[in-house]
């Protein structure tokens, strides 16, 4: 599968894309090598090439503050990442906030800046530890 500009979906990418995918929630990339069984000698430069592929395609978002990264929820359209991110059981979950990317963009804007991608991290209690 051919993504853009001659760069390809790699069988190391692919790995770690189902690895996240498969997780429950933010993964780090130690774990992720760690989990790269059967995919030869792969060392941290692998994984975090591998990473910084994904983010790139937007198949992958990075949670800044976990130093940790998660599967893209919303791979249907372009949007800058918005992270529920309790701070009693660590669960992060990606909202779907058309209107903060809209309005972050256009904020971005206006002060002549050209935004290529946003993370925002939203910190306090989910519904679940808030029950």
């Amino acid at each position: 599968m051919v993504v853009r500009q001659g760069q390809r979906m790699t069988r190391i990418r692919r790995k770690v894309l189902r690895l996240l995918l498969e997780n429950e929630g933010p993964a780090k990339a130690y774990d992720l090598l760690a989990n790269l069984d059967g995919e030869g000698a792969a060392k941290p430069p692998t994984i975090y090439r591998a990473l910084d592929f994904l983010q790139e395609t937007g198949l992958v978002h990075k949670i800044e503050s976990l130093n940790a990264y998660v599967a893209c929820g919303h791979t249907s359209h372009s949007h800058s990442a918005v992270f529920l991110i309790c701070d009693t059981c660590h669960h992060a979950e990606e909202l779907h906030a058309t209107a903060t990317s809209d309005a972050l963009k256009a904020e971005t804007k206006g002060a002549g800046f050209r935004m290529a991608r946003a993370v925002v991290e939203v910190r306090g209690t989910c519904r679940n530890c808030a029950a």
